[in-house]
């Protein structure tokens, strides 16, 4: 089967689930039925791919609605943000800390694979820096990507659960339909921070780029129009896509043998999260939904769909997400380099591509 023959069927298959998610009134359905499909599709033996340009431009459009989500009082909680970035990376730093010793451990994994599959995010560093020692990165790469579907699968419902049911109900939240001058305006400075976010190799930098010029464009009224329905939900499913094609066929026993410290680790990662986030709803009183998303152990792109989806403030949610992928992204050379070396080309190119990965897709591998 050719590249764009597999593109194709994979969006198949990620639309059907979306469908059939939406049928049955499930929340996020588009994003979570794609998801779950896809995935499903890959374990079933199907080798599954969603195109670098196609995910791209789908970050990019789901950036400029996270944008259209930013509320004014965003400006009036900064002054909370950097002690709730505190409260976050403790959490972080503790969630490293106990998923190493569990898996060290329960489960005798040597210490430097324990460590990198400990770490919450920020794939591309965490794949490129663990390539250069003797970790085993099929463990680590199907633990990663198993807390990734389990946290997509367990905050959807409980975000529809807490904010009454189901997401956040409107034809065209974040605008009106308007002119086109004014999407004209939309696409092109966002497009342009879109591509300076990509430059300066941040983490998450392309749906960065694009949210905050959505922001200050909506937030000025300069174009405070919505993004189409017709656009909006073929994103969510390639999203979902996206999430569910991290995994391959040949990954289908490793998760089974990988079962239990995939989700004790998925355990311990989603349990001392939640308790830097009753910290932080004890000493801030942001509202809950919006810590738990933003101090969740990953994706920024995915989480911030749920945001907006939720309503509840994606600017918020992105910026913990860039906080913690940026200090993990800073930690992981450190450590490694801590670690007995085994360099490879292989390893020389990952860390090559590590940096720009990251800009793109904070997740993917």
């Amino acid at each position: 089967m050719n590249r764009y023959a597999q593109a194709a069927l994979t969006i198949a298959i990620g639309a059907a689930g979306g469908g059939l998610a939406a049928f049955a009134g499930l929340p996020v359905a588009w994003l979570l039925g794609a998801t779950v499909a896809v995935v499903v599709a890959t374990l079933s033996g199907l080798t599954l791919r969603v195109p670098d340009r196609l995910r791209d431009a789908t970050f990019f459009v789901l950036g400029i609605q996270a944008g259209s989500g930013v509320t004014p009082d965003v400006v009036n909680q900064l002054t909370l943000w950097p002690l709730s970035f505190a409260i976050q990376m403790v959490g972080v730093l503790l969630i490293v800390l106990a998923t190493k010793v569990f898996l060290e451990r329960v489960f005798g994994w040597d210490r430097e694979t324990a460590l990198f599959a400990s770490l919450p995010g920020a794939m591309s560093f965490v794949l490129a820096a663990a390539s250069e020692t003797r970790a085993d990165m099929t463990r680590i790469v199907v633990v990663q990507s198993t807390r990734l579907l389990l946290l997509i699968g367990v905050l959807t419902p409980m975000l529809a659960w807490l904010e009454g049911g189901q997401e956040v109900d409107g034809a065209l939240r974040g605008g009106v339909i308007g002119s086109p001058l004014q999407y004209a305006i939309l696409a092109g400075v966002s497009a342009a921070c879109a591509w300076i976010g990509v430059r300066s190799r941040l983490p998450g930098g392309l749906i960065l780029g694009a949210l905050f010029a959505s922001a200050f464009l909506h937030g000025t009224e300069i174009a405070p129009v919505a993004i189409p329905n017709w656009i909006a939900i073929p994103a969510l499913v390639v999203l979902g896509c996206s999430i569910g094609a991290r995994l391959r066929p040949e990954h289908r026993n490793a998760m089974v043998e990988l079962l239990s410290a995939s989700l004790g680790a998925f355990a311990i990662g989603l349990g001392l999260s939640g308790l830097a986030g009753l910290v932080a709803l004890a000493t801030l009183g942001i509202a809950f939904g919006k810590i738990a998303l933003a101090y969740a152990p990953g994706a920024l792109e995915a989480l911030t769909v749920l945001a907006f989806q939720f309503n509840l403030d994606p600017a918020y949610v992105a910026a913990h997400h860039v906080v913690r992928f940026v200090g993990l992204a800073l930690i992981v050379p450190v450590l490694a380099r801590r670690l007995p070396r085994v360099r490879t080309q292989d390893s020389v190119v990952r860390k090559e591509a590590a940096p720009a990965a990251a800009s793109r897709d904070t997740e993917n591998d």
